[in-house]
């Protein structure tokens, strides 16, 4: 596996959905998916989203 970053290429907004989606092997159109429905949920989802965008390192 490799490290937690966010991709220059295939990102939309900060790139925080396209740098799990790598480091979990998985698309990052399914990523992005379920951070919007997890958005439907209550809860600290943009907060959280925020705090990734801060913290994981750009490529």
């Amino acid at each position: 596996m490799s490290t937690l970053t966010r991709p220059r290429d295939n990102r939309w907004i900060a790139g925080v959905c396209a740098g799990i989606a790598r480091r979990f092997g998985m698309s990052p159109n399914t990523v992005r998916l379920l951070f919007v429905l997890s958005c439907l949920l209550p809860g600290p989802q943009f907060l959280i989203y925020v705090a990734l965008w801060a913290t994981i390192p750009s490529d």
